[in-house]
């Protein structure tokens, strides 16, 4: 049987993974400007804000369905696994992203639903039985 990956794991890979987004965001924020102009505009900002949710979107998606490994992951060695032991197909990876992100929008709630469950899931993962498990 394949080991849930730790709080602390999990906890690790999330603040790497931030700092890799943070690079990602600006470096498409860069492209959004040269491409449109500035995004002060209340529509344009909605635009940036939008495009930035679909990049880091197909960024997730690309990654627990071809691997099951974002680059954070890798290098904290875990991975997210279906109920099949078996990386998420490109569906349960579309509705994990949405799940995730409906969390962030509800104060993160899904995410801190990890600190009570009894196996440290997140919220979506509990919900469409994904796990996060240790790598050897």
């Amino acid at each position: 049987m394949t080991q849930n990956a730790t709080r602390l794991r999990l906890s690790a890979a999330c603040i790497y993974e931030l700092i890799l987004l943070f690079a990602l965001w600006m470096l498409c924020t860069w492209i959004f400007v040269r491409l449109f102009g500035q995004a002060t505009p209340p529509y344009k900002r909605l635009q940036l804000q939008f495009f930035l949710w679909l990049v880091t979107g197909a960024y997730f998606i690309w990654c627990w369905s071809k691997t099951g490994q974002t680059l954070a992951t890798k290098t904290w060695k875990i991975r997210l696994i279906n109920q099949q032991n078996s990386t998420l197909s490109i569906k349960q990876a579309i509705i994990r992203y949405a799940m995730a992100s409906l969390s962030i929008l509800i104060c993160g709630l899904g995410f801190i639903w990890a600190l009570v469950d009894k196996e440290g899931l997140f919220l979506h993962d509990r919900l469409l039985k994904s796990r996060f498990i240790r790598m050897a």
